[in-house]
């Protein structure tokens, strides 16, 4: 069994950079260093008085020590963990990429009176959690220890107890919102038309590279075909992704038990399509 270090040690590079400063921001709060108002995203102070910070420090504000604050900290390390991993392993450009599409949409949301919060990360979190379930829709969940379900609708289950719990939906409602948005744009959207119009910038490429985050990605090999071609994740029908769920981290929220995908009749294909080039 590796020690605490190891296992963070070993954690990819964006999900512990985000769920360190979560952690850091609280015990900062903790100790007094700072109150919340003088991060939380107040688009007056933005405006009015040039405090631009705000855009970016109310993402990594998850509440006071609590309960709730240990259950999102442990979905960054355990849902966020599984997506860098796993559909994004080698792809640590287009992980960040996700994350700052997902930044940047709840900071639109959030300009809407309805949509209004001061602090994003439990959305940002809610986020996460969306998108992994929609790469492992058929993994098993057991929800503490009570219920088993198909993690396809685990943001609903966990937007349900935050309701029971008294705790506010909004936070996990514009997560789910723009988790979806991201999912429409980069595979629904790009299978049914095959036009990809949220690619990766080229600057977040260099970003990567620059500060050398994560695992170096290689060079992908071009076919002989110099015209359409195929790249990306497959499903099948009724099976699970081509990535299978990574082991249990001990979250205690919920549990996943890997999906093996299997063969047989009406198997078909499902994913993400390119075309190079374009």
């Amino acid at each position: 069994m590796s020690s605490p270090a190891e296992f963070y040690k070993s954690l990819p590079s964006i999900s512990k950079a985000y769920g360190t400063a979560c952690l850091l921001f609280t015990i900062a709060y903790q100790l007094g260093f700072y109150h919340p108002a003088d991060i939380a995203l107040l688009y007056e102070l933005v405006l009015y008085r040039f405090q631009v910070w705000r855009l970016i420090t109310n993402f990594f504000f998850l509440g006071k020590f609590s309960i709730n604050f240990g259950i999102r900290l442990l979905m960054i390390a355990r849902y966020g963990v599984q997506l860098e991993s796993g559909p994004f392993q080698r792809r640590t450009a287009d992980f960040l990429w996700m994350m700052i599409f997902g930044a940047l949409t709840l900071l639109a949301l959030s300009v809407i009176p309805f949509f209004r919060s001061p602090f994003l990360g439990v959305s940002l979190v809610f986020m996460l959690l969306y998108v992994w379930s929609r790469e492992f829709p058929t993994a098993n969940i057991n929800i503490y220890g009570l219920v088993t379900l198909k993690a396809f609708y685990l943001p609903w289950a966990m937007l349900g107890l935050d309701v029971i719990f008294g705790s506010p939906i909004m936070p996990d409602l514009t997560g789910i919102i723009a988790g979806h948005l991201y999912y429409f744009l980069t595979v629904l959207h790009p299978l049914a038309t095959g036009k990809n119009f949220l690619k990766t910038p080229i600057w977040v490429h260099k970003l990567v590279m620059r500060w050398r985050i994560g695992a170096p990605t290689g060079t992908p090999a071009q076919p002989d075909n110099p015209g359409a071609a195929f790249r990306g994740r497959s499903y099948r029908v009724g099976g699970a992704t081509g990535y299978p769920a990574q082991p249990d981290r001990g979250s205690g929220v919920a549990t996943t038990n890997p999906v093996q995908p299997h063969n047989g009749p009406g198997v078909a294909f499902r994913g993400r399509s390119y075309r190079l080039g374009g």
